[in-house]
């Protein structure tokens, strides 16, 4: 099933890829940081890390972002 997801490209990510699989045998799509510089995050800390993108997702979805 295809869900159709409307991207915004921010100023602060425009020249970065859009999220998309790595393999034909991903669960998800690769979403990049945009970042200057490496973001270290300690073992039960919690950071914000901005994505150089906006998304309006339909009704009763869902988006997840994972290690």
């Amino acid at each position: 099933m295809t869900v159709p997801v409307r991207v915004r490209r921010l100023p602060h990510g425009a020249d970065l890829p859009l999220p998309s699989y790595q393999s034909d045998e991903a669960a998800g799509l690769d979403l990049l940081a945009a970042v200057e510089a490496p973001v270290k995050i300690i073992a039960g800390a919690r950071a914000l890390v901005p994505t150089g993108i906006a998304i309006a997702l339909p009704p009763h979805t869902e988006a997840q972002v994972r290690p």
